[in-house]
């Protein structure tokens, strides 16, 4: 992952008042190490974005380190950090000049452990992929073109080229709109993620273990029926009622099940372990903490939302996805992972397939349930007649995504040691 850049790559350069520090130029205290930093909305979540070119030299020699301390990592409240003590908002984004000769900018994710040290890169957030584009065009990484623009990102994380298209006029990226983003009060300008391209960016194969369903045994629940399908991120696919739940559950609820938690955690551990990330299941958790994600489906049914309280009724949704990352029940759900959800859906005989409404098998536009509301994929796979291998035209979904601050982070230097 690239981390290293020798000059601001910035064109239009931030004016700043008597006492600041030029651009390039560090805040001197022994105490802290003085960053250069935006906050930003992606979507559902929430992540830090600096340039490569911003990052000071104790990130540059450890910057896990370096991440942690800026989010105050490890603690369940973060308190000495910018996190926000929850998943959606612990999480960093590092952005530079394109290293790949087909994109205009690279992007790298980090997930930040809560209360662990872990700072997991083999992973994807599709949400926060929504702020890419509007932060590489602010910062000057990217020349705005007037009207709809589309800059294609390259993901570090998996080599992966993935597209963002927006809107811009008088130079500036438009964030003010009439979509609805569930999960985000009020409403934005859409933001277009087209995660086509990033087929097999784990495994190098959109079905790696080959098959459209495979079992593995969970210690307490038996034989799990599974599908395990790689695009935008890595995603087993099982049955909610496999694990004694209808699937329309809370998510805190869910949460407080620590032998249901057990059970899901040992799922992806055993799915990591037969595609060769780790050798023991109970490795996964160290080893490869954000790789697979898991979700567990069911049929359409009515539910209660979990950040309004509302009543959802099962004809808004083609079925019901409920989310698990870092050993923690997601409150919402993950963009890229709806991508993987969508195509799982497409793909006849998985599981995802099972519980999907006629309708948006027909459509190929899947309106996935989730704690906070819906969200909406529009899917296009075709299938090599003779061969029989997949290929992914579209896998599109819409997101929103705003900067909410800009200006230096502090970190504590002796939370480096």
């Amino acid at each position: 992952m690239l981390i290293n850049e020798s000059s601001s790559t910035r064109d239009n350069a931030v004016v700043l008042g008597e006492g600041c520090r030029a651009e390039g130029e560090s805040i001197k205290d022994d105490g802290v190490i003085a960053t250069r930093a935006t906050w930003y909305r992606g979507g559902t979540s929430k992540a830090l974005f600096v340039l490569r070119s911003d990052l000071p030299q104790e990130a540059t020699d450890d910057l896990d380190s370096w991440i942690r301390a800026v989010f105050g990592s490890p603690d369940r409240r973060q308190i000495d950090g910018i996190g926000g003590a929850d998943l959606v908002t612990s999480k960093f984004a590092l952005i530079g000049p394109s290293t790949h000769p087909d994109a205009d900018v690279d992007y790298s994710f980090f997930q930040v452990g809560i209360d662990s040290n872990i700072v997991a890169t083999d992973l994807n957030c599709g949400n926060i992929s929504a702020a890419v584009a509007p932060f590489a065009i602010e910062s000057g990484l990217v020349k705005p073109t007037e009207g709809q623009q589309t800059v294609t990102i390259h993901n570090t994380n998996d080599g992966t080229l993935f597209y963002v298209t927006l809107n811009v006029k008088d130079g500036r990226v438009i964030t003010t709109g009439d979509f609805r983003c569930d999960g985000v009060p009020g409403t934005g300008a859409p933001v277009r993620l087209d995660f086509k391209a990033t087929a097999g960016g784990r495994t190098g194969k959109l079905l790696p273990t080959g098959n459209l369903r495979d079992t593995f045994d969970v210690p307490g629940f038996g034989p799990i029926e599974a599908s395990v399908v790689d695009i935008a991120n890595l995603i087993v696919f099982a049955r909610a009622s496999s694990f004694g739940l209808k699937g329309n559950e809370d998510p805190i609820a869910i949460q407080s099940d620590t032998k249901l938690m057990a059970a899901v955690e040992h799922l992806r551990g055993a799915v990591a372990q037969r595609l060769g990330f780790v050798e023991d299941v109970k490795d996964s958790i160290w080893k490869s903490p954000g790789t697979p994600f898991v979700s567990l489906v069911s049929e359409a049914q009515d539910w209660v939302t979990f950040d309004e309280r509302t009543t959802r009724s099962a004809d808004t949704c083609d079925f019901m996805a409920r989310g698990f990352t870092m050993q923690l029940a997601h409150k919402a759900y993950w963009a890229t992972g709806s991508v993987c959800t969508g195509v799982a859906a497409a793909l006849s005989g998985s599981i995802v397939n099972e519980v999907a409404s006629s309708q948006s098998l027909k459509n190929g536009i899947f309106r996935i349930a989730h704690p906070v509301g819906t969200i909406d994929v529009e899917i296009e796979v075709s299938r090599d007649p003779h061969g029989g291998n997949y290929t992914v035209n579209k896998a599109q979904l819409l997101r929103t995504a705003r900067k909410l601050m800009e200006g230096t982070v502090f970190a504590s230097r002796e939370r480096l040691v």
